[in-house]
């Protein structure tokens, strides 16, 4: 679709992972904060954060837990990049988008296209709106980020079958601005029982505390290979990870049958 000129990717799952009202959107996050983590006064603001991305109604409140971390520099970060798993369409790579801008009911998000032209110089890199076309890892973070950022740019990453190596170096590329935020959007554990969930979530969680990102297989995490790429960036800048939240769908929904697994994570 496009405005006049301007290419914008429409809002493709408002209205079933979160609102499609802005009110409502709005009215849903003030719940979502309500229900999270508290941050430390002196917590330092992270360079990255790890955060959900189902249903904003399940899990809502953990991916809330990071963001109040980043509440804290909304006048300072102003480029978000974004990466998640491609869910629908399968590919080689690292798929950027075309548009000028993103859209949800709160409003335009705009791309960086400065940022999209120089990660397309990257091996595995490229052009490609297909991946993004129905995807939701990415979506369902612009909510969030219109909440608690002033004005931000952003360069959304949707990752096929990449390898930690390929992801890593876009990473890298984006982090010599000292005004860039990296997000990366990924469930853990999916449809186990609420015990066996939480065991399994426990040792991805330690595993990515510990910068063990070879441990993490696509079963531990639906975004593990964004995840693990993230971890290699963090291990060779010698950053630390800190765990903020850890909790499923059985906490948050209610039915403990059949759980998908949280978790909320800051790179310091």
């Amino acid at each position: 679709m496009s405005a006049g000129s301007i290419a914008v990717r429409p809002p493709a799952v408002a209205g079933m992972f979160y609102p499609a009202r802005a009110e409502a959107v709005r009215s849903l996050l003030r719940q979502c904060f309500a229900g999270s983590v508290a941050p430390d006064p002196d917590a330092a603001v992270p360079v990255a954060i790890v955060v959900p991305h189902a249903g904003h109604i399940y899990s809502g409140p953990i991916a809330a837990s990071a963001y109040r971390r980043v509440e804290q520099a909304h006048d300072v970060i102003h480029r978000v990049l974004l990466l998640g798993p491609s869910h629908f369409v399968p590919f080689r790579g690292l798929a950027l988008t075309s548009v000028d801008r993103w859209e949800t009911p709160i409003g335009l998000v705009p791309i960086d296209i400065d940022a999209v032209e120089r990660l397309q110089r990257l091996p595995s890199v490229r052009v490609d709106d297909a991946p993004h076309a129905r995807e939701h890892s990415l979506e369902v973070q612009l909510p969030f980020l219109q909440t608690v950022l002033d004005d931000f740019t952003l360069v959304p990453v949707a990752a096929g079958d990449a390898t930690p190596e390929e992801v890593a170096p876009v990473i890298e590329a984006m982090w010599t601005d000292p005004h860039t935020l990296v997000v990366v959007s990924t469930d853990l554990s999916h449809y186990h029982r609420y015990e066996t969930a939480i065991r399994q979530d426990a040792a991805t969680a330690a595993a990515i505390v510990d910068l063990r990102y070879a441990d993490i297989g696509d079963h531990d995490a639906c975004g593990a290979r964004p995840l693990r790429g993230l971890l290699r960036a963090v291990e060779a800048r010698r950053l630390r990870v800190e765990q903020i939240d850890l909790r499923n769908s059985g906490d948050t929904a209610g039915d403990r049958s059949r759980v998908v697994g949280y978790g909320a994570f800051a790179i310091v």
